[in-house]
């Protein structure tokens, strides 16, 4: 297999020899100044680039260097560009990082620590592109519109393809913005009714006065102004599926006549004594406990376990790992194609205050904020103050930076190896690390194998 591209920017050629023999597992691509880098960098694209600041014709400031990384990231906004400094670099190395530099490194010290720095930027970079080609590939039918590589997600759309054939009621359940109705579409889109009607109605938001004839339709004259017949939705949806969303808060009358409907499958029109069979299937959502409402005795019991004949509960966004960011850049290319922007990108601020924050209207919330996030960018990237989050949902974040690499480190390797059941190897090979390198992190961090 060929190596990685690395492409090395410094002007200075002993760095230069220096770099291309600490890095020899690198195809090493050498430029010397910002013209050079930018014609390497469209000629071979590389997912790493190491950047000196003090370029010519500014050798001992920064001007040209961070005017190069400005250009890199309007170029090839993907790549990784990790700022090498001098001692006194500092504050020029934590400009460079605000402008969207992935990290910092001193020059002539640690180049272990160094090689792993580039390391995770290769792996983080792999992450994002595997990412990007989910989103570009076509929506396979019928799950589209459930976006995620978070396990229990994934697990969760193997359970709806396993019952979506059955005849089974079906109740899911999640928190507000969670996508229960998308779920719901779904299990209509697998069923063998997906070629008939999938009507909908949210119990929560209609009055208690007018929800029955919603729901079962009347008859004419059956009160002030039925001028004509019209049908119930649950009539209307003869043949596919019904879907009850917040169905916590139907109101006891009307689950009696709810409990009926599924158990002999005849509904009457208000107004109306003519008995009609209607085929449906039901599908129902709440964000509620319902286990808990029956024992208050405002939910009939009989009625929960009719509708609870399979349960699926989707998980809250904070809690599904890496879907806040996957999610965010699904919808960015949605609404940038739907508002004209071009290809807008996220700069590192922005995907990380995406990926900390706790979402606590889940998915509509994120969605909502990408799309102010998208008309109120300026220029080709969408800032952290471009989302506007602000308050206690943010999670503190330490701001030094070894301090947020640390933490990053230890919980990719925990959460590595949870995922493979402690198995050293294949952690490893997951971080994109040898088995070496794992050993060593899991000591540094006072991680314990499970064997």
């Amino acid at each position: 297999m060929s190596k990685p591209k690395l492409l090395v920017i410094e002007d200075d050629l002993g760095l230069q020899t220096q770099l291309r023999w600490n890095f020899d597992a690198y195809d090493v691509i050498v430029a010397g100044d910002r013209e050079s880098a930018l014609a390497q960098l469209r000629r071979h694209e590389p997912a790493v680039a190491t950047l000196d600041l003090g370029l010519p014709p500014d050798p001992d400031g920064a001007t040209e260097g961070l005017a190069t990384l400005q250009q890199i990231l309007e170029l090839a906004p993907d790549t990784k560009v990790i700022i090498l400094t001098g001692n006194q670099d500092r504050a020029h190395a934590m400009r460079a990082i605000a402008l969207g530099a992935y990290d910092f490194h001193q020059k002539t010290t640690e180049p272990e620590v160094l090689a792993l720095v580039i390391e995770r930027a290769y792996v983080l970079h792999a992450l994002q592109q595997d990412n990007r080609r989910l989103q570009e590939a076509p929506a396979t039918a019928p799950m589209d519109g459930i976006i995620t590589r978070d396990p229990g997600m994934l697990k969760l759309c193997r359970m709806v393809e396993k019952v979506a054939p059955s005849s089974a009621s079906v109740m899911v359940l999640g928190e507000s913005g969670t996508g229960k109705e998308v779920m719901a579409r779904a299990l209509h889109r697998l069923s063998a009714r997906g070629r008939a009607r999938f009507m909908a109605i949210n119990c929560a938001a209609i009055p208690e006065t007018l929800l029955e004839s919603e729901l079962f339709g009347y008859e004419k004259g059956a009160f002030t102004g039925a001028a004509k017949l019209t049908k119930g939705k649950v009539e209307l949806a003869h043949g596919g599926s019904f879907f009850l969303d917040e169905v916590g808060d139907l109101p006891l009358p009307l689950q009696a006549k709810l409990l009926r409907f599924l158990q002999e499958r005849v509904i009457e029109r208000v107004g109306g004594h003519e008995e009609i069979a209607v085929d449906v299937r039901i599908i129902c959502a709440t964000h509620q406990d319902l286990h808990a409402l029956t024992k208050e005795g405002r939910f009939r019991e009989d009625l929960y376990y009719r509708l609870s004949e399979i349960v699926l509960t989707i998980p809250p966004l904070r809690e599904r790992n890496g879907d806040a960011v996957l999610l965010a850049q699904h919808f960015k290319n949605l609404f940038c194609a739907q508002e004209g922007r071009g290809a807008l990108q996220f700069r590192a601020d922005a995907l990380a205050q995406i990926g900390q924050y706790a979402w606590p209207g889940n998915v509509r919330e994120l969605e909502n904020c990408v799309k102010r996030a998208i008309i109120m960018a300026d220029g080709n990237l969408i800032q952290a103050e471009d989302l506007g989050l602000r308050g206690g949902s943010l999670a503190e974040e330490p701001l030094n930076l070894r301090q947020v690499r640390d933490q990053a480190e230890r919980q990719a390797i925990v959460g590595s190896l949870a995922r493979v059941g402690g198995n050293i190897a294949r952690a490893a090979e997951l971080l994109g690390i040898s088995r070496p390198t794992l050993y060593d992190l899991m000591e540094r961090h006072g991680i314990k194998s499970a064997a």
